[in-house]
């Protein structure tokens, strides 16, 4: 498969997941699901998402409710892409948790600097 093309995909699903999650989670007062990234499988079939989730607790608990009702996130997922590929793949989703290893890294940096003092 085209890398070229495989990323135009990749990028597009990304695109449209965010703003499903976005929809859904306008309901939901004070939490946040971004699209971090979204890997496709070579032959398209399976789709990749990394979610982060805000508030970061309750991460856990959004992925598993995220991941039983995978099927009404497909399909409105085809509602939307389904003119721009053939098939509509198979979605995993998975927890991006960087943003709190990031975090967690700088507090330590930060506890360094005052231990230093």
């Amino acid at each position: 498969m085209d890398t070229k093309r495989l990323h135009k995909i990749e990028r597009l699903i990304q695109k449209d997941l965010g703003e499903i999650f976005l929809m859904q989670t306008k309901q939901m007062h004070g939490v946040l699901v971004s699209v971090t990234n979204v890997r496709m499988s070579p032959d398209l079939s399976l789709s990749k998402a990394y979610l982060s989730i805000f508030p970061s607790e309750k991460g856990k608990e959004i992925l598993n409710n995220i991941n039983s009702h995978k099927k009404s996130v497909r399909y409105e997922l085809g509602l939307r892409i389904g003119k721009q590929v053939r098939r509509i793949p198979e979605l995993a989703f998975f927890l991006d948790d960087s943003l709190d290893y990031l975090d967690n890294i700088d507090h330590l940096l930060n506890h360094d600097k005052e231990n230093d003092r």
